[in-house]
């Protein structure tokens, strides 16, 4: 029997939408907010469940006039570079960038790189996925908002759960067997972790606190002051 162990992909779509618009209605309170959404390379099964669960935040609030999708990207091959190429091609258009969906935190570097080479000085929030260390460091000087983080700690214990009942003949708890993933051939029954949402305001209590990064990682000479005023140490 198959079992799979993994972050619901379908809650980090959603964490990624919904903490934008959260974001976006408190910065644009009198009018409806403009954001481009860079996805991912969509040959990725992942993307195309990211983008899916994404709209499914958007497009009630596109429908209804509260958001507007200004411009949408298929990025290959999770490309740093082709994103800053298609925000560039975004600016360049004259849209007004609100915010933006990056599906994960290299594509946020690329839109981050392609506003700064523009001359925008206020950048607007920008997501981003994995919780990459550059990732963490701009939240500290305000150039990206958040990311969705999976802890592997949940994952690794659970694994090693499920590996020892399946290797001693016991029945897998059942909740192993409350969600399935389908692997193209069958439905596998599937744990699936809820991921994290950091922003600079929690990256001592999440980040930090699980040794995925330290403080001196983070914290580097460029980006003491601003660690200092974010209060890690």
């Amino acid at each position: 029997m198959s079992y799979d162990v993994a972050y619901d992909g379908v809650a980090v779509g959603h964490a990624l939408a919904s903490t934008l618009v959260d974001r976006l209605k408190r910065l644009h309170q009198k009018h409806g907010a403009n954001i481009v959404m860079l996805d991912g390379d969509l040959t990725d099964p992942n993307a195309v469940l990211f983008k899916a669960t994404a709209h499914e935040v958007f497009d009630p609030l596109v429908s209804r006039g509260a958001l507007t999708i200004a411009a949408e990207y298929e990025t290959p091959w999770w490309q740093p570079e082709a994103a800053q190429a298609e925000m560039e091609e975004a600016l360049q258009l004259g849209i007004r960038v609100d915010g933006v969906y990056a599906a994960n935190d290299g594509l946020a570097s690329g839109a981050i790189a392609a506003m700064k080479a523009a001359g925008i000085l206020r950048l607007p929030p920008v997501t981003g996925q994995d919780a990459e260390l550059s990732a963490i460091q701009r939240f500290l000087v305000g150039e990206q908002y958040m990311t969705v983080y999976r802890p592997v700690k949940p994952l690794a214990e659970a694994a090693a759960l499920l590996a020892f009942d399946l290797a001693t003949g016991k029945r897998p708890p059942k909740s192993t067997s409350s969600n399935t993933i389908n692997n193209g051939v069958i439905d596998v029954p599937a744990w699936l972790f809820t991921p994290v949402v950091v922003t600079r305001n929690n990256i001592g209590s999440t980040i930090v606190r699980d040794g995925f990064w330290t403080v001196q990682e983070i914290c580097t000479p460029e980006y003491a002051a601003a660690c200092a005023v974010a209060r890690l140490k």
